[in-house]
C-alpha cells in the first residue's frame, strides 16, 4: 500500500499483533466506560463500535490514516464538486439532490424543476386525476429498471410500507420473464402506469421488460397514441425514450454526475415519491442530509460514516477479513442487504488504484446478510463457530413496527445477544459446567463439551435507529455512502466508476445471436458445448 507509509503500516501491523492477543471480553473487563468512548449518535441513529478490537492507541493511527490519505480534503472535494470520478472525469454530485433549498448547489435549477415535475406526477396519481385509456383513475405503478434504477426505490418503498398510500408500487428487474410476467398477472392495464428508469435507455433488461409491457398495453385494448397515459420514463437519453413512444412531457432527467447507486434521490426515486408522499419524500432527503453534514463537519473522533470505513479498511487489511455481514434485526428492511452489495461492491471492487496501477492488496470485501432473527437459524452457525473472523453490522429499531410490542422485544433481545454471544463466546470450563448441571456423566461431558465451545472475540458494531421512518432511513442510507467514500479514499481507488459490468454486457449479444441460431462465431468449448445444449431449435 504505497500510499501509506511503511512506518504507519508496521505500526499498525505490530498494533494488530498486539490486540489479537488481547480479547474482547478483556478489554470490556478493564474498562466499564468502554462503551461510551466507543460509540456516537446523530439523526435519530446511535453507533456502537464498542465491540471491535480497537483502543485510545488504535483510534490515534486511525488518526494518522486519515492524515497520510488525506481524507479531509477528499471530502471537501466531494462536496465541492470537483472531479472525484476521475476516470469518467466527473463529479460526484448526489449529495446536492438533498440539499436545502436556501443552500448554493450545482445544478440547484435543474435539481428544482425535476422535484417539482416529480410532486406534480404525484399529486395527479394521489388525487385520482390520472386516468388511464379507459378514464379509470391509476392505481398502480410498476417501476422496470434494474441495479441503481431498482435496488434502492424498492429498498426504500419495502422500509417504509407503513407510510405507503393510496397507490400500490411494484418493481421487475430481471430479465427472466417471470418477473414481469407475474407483475403483470395481478395488474390491471386500465389503470397502470410504467416507470421506464434507465440512465442510458439502453439497459437490456429495463428495454426488453418495457417492450413487453408496452405490448401488454396494446393487447388489452390500449392504442397507440394512448400510451403516453401509461408509461413515464426517467433517462439521460431523452432522444430514445421518445422513439420508444413516450410522450416528451413524461419524461423526467437523470445526470451523468449522479451514479446509479447513488441516484435514489433523484427522479429515480419517483416510485418512492408516489409509494410514500412526496413530504415523506422530502424527509428522506432531509435525513440523508443530516448525515451529510455530519460526515462534513463533524471530527474524526464521532464522525460515524469515517469511523465505520476506518473500521472496514482496519479489518480487511490488518485482521485479513474478506468479508462483511450486515443484519438488519427489522423485517422491512429486508432489501437492505441487497442494496448494501451494490454500494459497496460495485463502488469497491477494482483492481488498480486511482492512477491505473495494479493494487497489491485486498479491496472490495464480499458483503452479506440477511434480517433477523432468520439468519440465526441458518448462517449464524458460522459467524460463531467457523474459522472466518467476519465483522458484522447489527441495525436494531427502537420502536415496534406493529401492535405485537412483545415480539419486537423478543426481536431486540435476539439481537442484541448475538452481538453479545460473538464477544463473548463459550469457553471449554463453561461448557463443561453446563453439561454437568445438565447431568451427563464426565465420560460423556470429555466428549461433548469441545463441541460446544465458542471462541468467541468475533468483532460487530450496532447501529439503533430510533424509528423506521423516512428521516433516519435517508440518515442510514447516507452514513453507508459515506462509509464507502471514506474506503474509496482510504484504499486509493475511484469508487464512482463500475467498468468491470461491462464486459458481460458486451459478450451478451453474440451468444444471444448464437443461442437464435444466427452465428457462426465460435468459443472455448465449454461456452460453445453451452450455447449447444440451449440452442433454439
Amino acid at each position: 500500500m504505497n500510499h501509506f507509509s511503511k512506518d504507519l503500516q508496521q505500526t499498525l501491523t505490530k498494533h494488530q499483533e498486539k490486540l489479537e492477543r488481547l480479547s474482547l471480553r478483556r478489554l470490556f473487563e478493564e474498562d466499564d466506560k468502554r462503551y461510551s468512548k466507543l460509540s456516537t449518535e446523530i439523526s435519530g441513529l446511535y453507533f456502537d463500535y464498542s465491540k471491535t478490537h480497537i483502543t485510545q492507541e488504535t483510534l490515534a493511527l486511525f488518526e494518522r490514516l486519515i492524515q497520510e490519505a488525506k481524507l479531509i480534503p477528499a471530502i471537501s472535494a466531494l462536496f465541492n464538486g470537483e472531479t472525484v470520478n476521475s476516470t469518467e472525469k466527473r463529479a460526484a454530485l448526489h449529495t446536492s439532490l438533498r440539499a436545502q433549498k436556501k443552500e448554493a448547489q450545482p445544478n440547484a435549477k435543474d435539481i428544482a424543476s425535476t422535484r417539482a415535475k416529480m410532486s406534480q406526477i404525484v399529486h395527479e396519481l394521489h388525487a385520482g386525476q390520472w386516468l388511464g385509456f379507459s378514464g379509470k383513475p391509476i392505481n398502480t405503478i410498476i417501476n422496470i429498471g434494474i441495479g441503481g434504477s431498482d435496488l434502492g426505490p424498492r429498498m426504500v418503498t419495502s422500509a417504509l410500507k407503513a407510510y405507503q398510500k393510496n397507490i400500490q408500487v411494484k418493481f421487475v428487474a430481471n430479465i427472466d420473464g417471470a418477473d414481469l410476467y407475474d407483475a403483470l398477472a395481478t395488474s390491471n392495464p386500465e389503470t397502470t402506469v410504467f416507470i421506464v428508469a434507465s440512465k442510458s435507455f439502453s439497459t437490456l433488461e429495463t428495454l426488453e421488460n418495457a417492450k413487453n409491457a408496452k405490448q401488454w398495453m396494446l393487447t388489452h385494448h390500449c392504442t397507440e397514441a394512448q400510451l403516453s397515459q401509461h408509461f413515464i420514463a426517467i433517462s439521460t437519453n431523452i432522444k430514445a425514450a421518445q422513439e420508444f413512444g413516450i410522450a416528451s412531457d413524461r419524461i423526467l432527467p437523470i445526470w451523468d454526475w449522479v451514479g446509479g447507486r447513488y441516484s435514489l434521490w433523484s427522479a429515480i426515486g419517483l416510485p418512492i415519491a408516489v409509494a410514500i408522499g412526496m413530504d415523506a419524500f422530502e424527509q428522506l432527503l432531509a435525513g440523508a442530509h443530516n448525515m451529510d453534514q455530519h460526515f462534513q463537519h463533524t471530527a474524526p473522533n464521532k464522525n460515524m460514516p469515517m469511523i465505520a470505513g476506518l473500521l472496514s479498511f482496519w479489518y480487511s487489511q490488518f485482521w485479513n477479513c474478506t468479508s462483511h455481514a450486515v443484519l438488519p434485526y427489522a423485517h422491512r428492511l429486508s432489501f437492505l442487504p441487497a442494496f448494501l452489495q451494490q454500494l459497496d461492491m460495485e463502488s469497491l471492487g477494482k483492481s488498480v488504484n486511482k492512477h491505473g496501477h495494479s493494487v497489491d492488496y485486498s479491496t472490495g470485501n464480499i458483503l452479506w446478510g440477511t434480517e433477523g432473527t432468520n439468519g440465526q437459524h441458518s448462517f449464524h452457525q458460522l459467524l460463531h463457530q467457523g474459522t472466518h473472523l467476519i465483522p458484522v453490522d447489527f441495525i436494531m429499531v427502537k420502536e415496534s413496527m406493529s401492535e405485537l410490542k412483545d415480539q419486537h422485544q423478543h426481536l431486540q433481545a435476539c439481537c442484541i445477544s448475538q452481538s453479545q454471544a460473538l464477544l463473548k463466546g463459550k469457553t471449554l470450563t463453561d461448557a463443561e459446567w453446563e453439561l454437568r448441571e445438565q447431568g451427563l456423566s464426565e465420560s460423556d461431558i470429555k466428549t461433548l463439551a469441545p463441541h460446544k465451545v465458542v471462541t468467541g472475540n468475533k468483532p460487530s458494531s450496532t447501529l439503533i435507529m430510533d424509528k423506521l421512518c423516512p428521516e433516519t432511513l435517508g440518515a442510514l442510507i447516507a452514513f453507508y455512502e459515506h462509509k464507502t467514500y471514506t474506503l474509496g479514499v482510504l484504499l486509493n481507488i475511484n469508487p464512482f466508476d463500475q467498468w468491470g459490468v461491462e464486459l458481460g454486457k458486451q459478450l451478451g449479444g453474440p451468444i444471444y445471436q448464437a443461442l437464435g441460431g444466427q452465428s457462426n462465431a465460435t468459443w472455448d468449448s465449454s461456452t460453445q458445448s453451452l450455447i449447444d445444449k440451449l440452442r433454439l431449435d
